[in-house]
């Protein structure tokens, strides 16, 4: 018999898939189904952790997509931003992903930490599923916008069908990867006050993050801290979190407080060694206890000194792609309750598709396997590598991490749906005639992800490119080219000149400090 390494063997089997019409029907179904059942919003992390085996016992999946409302940002104020006794408050749905949150003008105002833990989630297809419920909810010490919630004293709102109760973010961890949600509960709201002046105080924020690379990284460390400022530039309070320093995010009350009444500029070293010194870091694969309790203290004093100097957004993009400007909102519609036995149907590359396999194959494997489409690759199957990117009802999103079923009733396309009329699409002729084509293997998921790209952004900055490639990576480490077939497309799109504009981009990479060269140093992230 043959014998399959831990990695090759198959995780968890889904074998039914219900999709709830309201949140009342979700809170029922989840009751019913009791612990064999898990809820799923962009189910990023889910889908992982059960091809891992890490989810033992779980057979069905409640995806709460088709449900309105839940993906709602909401803030509010007075005009001062206060509201009564408090300041304004910001409201986040269980559906909100942090694409949403990166692409929402008040909230990188209102709740700038969260905006950039956001940012630093993945690249945008990852971003376009994943959402901030979620990522709270999996409970891992280095997921981002845990430490930025807790920086801004978030609250999670949860409900049953027995009712609704509400827990502060840092009650709602109760150790690694565990949290007090019940297999019955759902979570429906994080809110919390938003950043912003008012009469006696100036309250504002930064998030800062180590990883091993730019993007698609998981944090060495990372630290969120919130500060009030008086009339005279002290501080009145401060809170710090810290993530990837222990088996939960860690608050250092104790170091905040060396904070209080002085300027923050004077105190950021003081702090930072307190922070330093009030964690005890592991070992794991990405970093030392040693090296991590440097990190925290380099980081920390970053931290405060861009908040001293009110140069905590100064990094922030000028105008970060989403890969989502034709996204279709959420369409209401009547329950589903699938299995495997049930066909999805689904408008792919214009035509009508029917397979089966509803309940326990991801998007990408129901592309590959049921439809023949085999353009979409598996590169990682975790997220990481962006060669499985296809558009889901008009946005970008990773194919292995996303249930097939999602896409019963949606509209999605392929790398073989870009040509028309027997015309390669603008990226495709760029990337042929740039040399931008090398192994093959990655070169779909590029595609995908810069057609959106120059859909939303026809003549993308070198950020823009940066920041809208930096959810794939090319294994042949060929950049350069890609880089250059992109904007020759974009210039080609504007001009119809596809195929020259292609070849002038392809003769820059050969110039030492040219644009597409500062660009790729971003893109290899």
């Amino acid at each position: 018999m043959t014998q399959l390494h831990e990695a090759q063997r198959r995780g968890e089997l889904i074998r039914r898939y219900v999709a709830p019409a309201s949140l009342s029907d979700a809170l029922e179904t989840l009751a019913e189904l009791g612990p064999a059942a898990r809820p799923v919003a962009g189910g990023t992390d889910l889908l992982l952790e059960l091809s891992r085996g890490a989810r033992p016992g779980v057979e069905a999946l409640v995806d709460l997509s088709a449900i309105p409302g839940l993906d709602a940002i909401t803030v509010t104020d007075n005009g001062r931003g206060d509201v009564g006794q408090g300041r304004g408050r910001v409201e986040l749905g269980p559906l909100v992903t942090h694409g949403a949150v990166v692409g929402h003008d008040r909230l990188r105002a209102a709740a700038l930490p969260l905006a950039q833990a956001c940012l630093e989630v993945g690249g945008p297809p990852l971003r376009n599923r994943a959402t901030v419920a979620g990522n709270v909810v999996t409970a891992s010490p280095a997921n981002d916008t845990i430490s930025a919630l807790m920086a801004l004293g978030a609250e999670v709102t949860m409900a049953s069908v027995q009712g609704e109760r509400t827990v502060s973010i840092t009650d709602f961890f109760t150790g690694y990867r565990a949290t007090v949600l019940e297999p019955d509960e759902l979570v429906t709201k994080i809110a919390f006050d938003s950043l912003g002046r008012s009469p006696d105080s100036d309250r504002r924020g930064v998030f800062v993050k180590l990883g091993l690379r730019r993007a698609q990284a998981i944090s060495v460390v990372h630290a969120a801290a919130v500060a009030r400022f008086g009339p005279d530039g002290s501080v009145q309070d401060l809170t710090l979190a810290l993530g990837s320093v222990g088996p939960v995010v860690a608050t250092i009350p104790a170091a905040a407080e060396l904070a209080r009444g002085r300027r923050l500029d004077e105190a950021a070293a003081e702090v930072a060694e307190a922070a330093a010194a009030g964690v005890e870091p592991m070992d794991d694969l990405r970093a030392t206890a040693r090296y991590r309790t440097r990190t925290v203290k380099v980081a920390v004093e970053r931290a405060l000194r861009a908040l001293a100097a009110g140069a905590e957004a100064s990094a922030w993009p000028a105008s970060p792609p989403q890969l989502a400007a034709s996204g279709k909102p959420v369409r209401p519609g009547p329950r589903r309750d699938l299995t495997d036995d049930d066909h999805v149907e689904a408008i792919v590359n214009s035509r009508p598709r029917r397979a089966a396999g509803a309940a326990s194959a991801t998007l990408l494997d129901w592309l590959r396997d049921e439809l023949g489409l085999t353009g979409t690759k598996e590169g990682c199957a975790e997220g990481e590598c962006g060669a499985c990117t296809v558009h889901l009802d008009g946005r970008a999103v990773l194919a292995c991490l996303t249930p097939a079923a999602r896409a019963d009733g949606a509209e999605v396309v392929t790398v073989e749906g870009l040509a028309a009329d027997g015309a390669l699409h603008p990226v495709q002729a760029a990337m042929q005639s740039a040399g931008g084509v090398q192994c093959g293997f990655c070169t779909p998921g590029f595609v995908m992800s810069a057609a959106k790209l120059i859909e939303e952004a026809p003549s993308p900055t070198d950020e823009q490119v940066e920041h809208g490639l930096s959810g794939n990576l090319c294994r042949c480490t060929g950049y350069y080219p890609i880089i250059a077939a992109v904007k020759a497309a974009a210039a080609g799109a504007r001009s119809g000149e596809a195929a020259k504009g292609s070849a002038d981009a392809a003769a820059s990479v050969t110039r030492p400090g040219s644009a597409a060269e500062a660009a790729a140093t971003g893109a290899g992230r």
